[in-house]
């Protein structure tokens, strides 16, 4: 579909001339000689351009730009003039013009004017619906849980992230820490600038102090040229610190010096210089007992838990893990190209059973591994690692107390991981724990297992 431009100017014969020119390099156009006509056309139609004369009778040019603009703050706005004042000019962009022209003009001045116009008003559109893309993809419900403690993570940062103060956020490595600063950042006033993650614990010193904050030229071997720093970088926008409790004393200092002052001081330079950006930093490490140790500054952890979020490890969210994992299954099999894949009750068990040292990122490589390699439609327990295999499953209840467990809670858990590890085949699992199918039978009734294979619900042989 052509792209629709109005051209207005008191001119009938430059109106005429612009209509000829336009149409031919495949606009199409529509033209009026005064801007209250012009205003009409914009209520009853809708252009991607409009060009208009600044001095005309009955409504200037710049009169007729804020009447555009008070319909579609978006409208693209090109004005002409014979006067080469660059007061005007000057007021039209305020006002909210794209570009001005002088008459007379030639004609590759037109053309590249309104080309480079509405090339940048179709960029604007585009980053817009990017923005507005990553918004719904870093959106706080993408970090998902039934757990009543992700509920409160998620409605804690949802009012932080409009607050523009200090977050820290707690959690063992892999519960996604990094997802929800991202979260926080594009949920902010912030969103349309940087986000910068660094992971302050992969870094040797001298090389993150240089990232942080920048150097001068000089100002060590193979410091060959001026550099920022990620926190100049990070300008009007978020940076995320990453295991922040790993930083040495002399960074925590600077680090301090940006919370409360806003500034940061180059390594060489004598001077500091402003920097507007928004910390959020994250640890799995117990900061309290590193403030005891004397190993992080009291004044910097002050400043940096301001706000405090927890994300609890996946071990205490174990109703959270079949969401998740099929989630996780959905997101590979996209990537793979491939039928989404089910659990088999078993595999579901197997799953719940493991205590996810890595959390949620643990959990996701195990799924996209199990995914790939399976041939089936369904994964079943020879899918995951043997690691996973060799736990010994709760049983379906989880009513058992693991601090002390009972010698029937440790039958009942060991009967149920064996019938597992044997496919729930009662007669292969019946020889392994060394008594007959009929005792097998009876403690399946009595502890309520119920069969997981293929959907039976096999009853005891007597």
């Amino acid at each position: 579909m052509p792209q629709r431009i109005l051209v207005v100017d008191d001119e009938s014969s430059l109106c005429e001339m612009m209509r000829i020119m336009l149409s031919k390099e495949g606009y199409e156009v529509d033209t009026e000689e005064n801007g209250k006509a012009a205003v009409a056309r914009l209520a009853d139609r809708g252009y991607d351009l409009v060009i208009a004369d600044l001095k005309m009778p009955e409504m200037t040019g710049l009169e007729l730009l804020e009447r555009a603009k008070e319909g579609n703050a978006e409208l693209p706005f090109i004005v002409m003039t014979a006067f080469a004042s660059v007061d005007t000019a000057i007021e039209a962009l305020k006002k909210g013009a794209s570009d001005y022209i002088t008459k007379p003009f030639k004609v590759d001045e037109i053309k590249l004017a309104i080309r480079n116009t509405l090339e940048t008003t179709a960029l604007k559109s585009e980053n817009r619906q990017l923005r507005e893309r990553l918004g719904e993809a870093l959106s706080f419900e993408r970090i998902l849980g039934v757990d009543p403690r992700i509920d409160e993570v998620k409605r804690t940062a949802a009012q932080a992230a409009v607050a523009d103060t200090t977050i820290l956020i707690r959690g063992e490595s892999g519960t996604g820490k990094d997802l929800l600063a991202q979260a926080i950042h594009a949920h902010s006033p912030r969103r349309d600038r940087a986000y910068i993650a660094v992971n302050c614990g992969a870094l040797p010193e001298a090389l993150l102090e240089s990232e942080l904050f920048g150097h001068v030229k000089g100002s060590f071997t193979g410091a060959i040229r001026d550099h920022d720093g990620l926190f100049r970088a990070s300008e009007g926008g978020t940076i995320f610190l990453d295991e922040i409790g790993e930083v040495s004393p002399a960074i925590q200092v600077k680090l301090l010096r940006v919370l409360e002052d806003k500034r940061v001081t180059p390594i060489g330079s004598t001077s500091a210089r402003t920097v507007d950006v928004r910390v959020i930093a994250a640890t799995n490490a117990d900061l309290e007992a590193a403030v005891s140790a004397r190993r992080f500054r009291p004044d910097l952890y002050y400043r940096l838990n301001v706000i405090q979020i927890h994300l609890p490890p996946l071990r205490e969210r174990a109703d959270d893990i079949a969401l998740l994992a099929e989630h996780f299954m959905k997101l590979s099999c996209d990537r793979a190209g491939c039928t989404i894949k089910n659990l088999t009750p078993q595999a579901a068990e197997l799953l719940r059973a493991y205590r996810w040292p890595g959390n949620v990122r643990e959990l996701q490589n195990v799924i996209e591994r199990a995914v790939v390699l399976s041939k089936n439609t369904t994964l079943e327990l020879d899918d995951f690692p043997e690691k996973l295999r060799q736990v010994v499953p709760v049983s379906p209840s989880g009513d058992d107390s693991p601090e002390s467990p009972t010698l029937e809670s440790i039958e009942k858990a060991y009967i149920y991981w064996v019938l597992n590890q044997t496919e729930w085949q009662k007669a292969k699992a019946a020889q392994i724990l060394g008594i007959d199918s009929s005792t097998l039978y009876r403690k399946i009734s009595k502890y309520g297992f119920g069969s997981r294979k293929n959907g039976e619900n096999d009853e005891p042989h007597e």
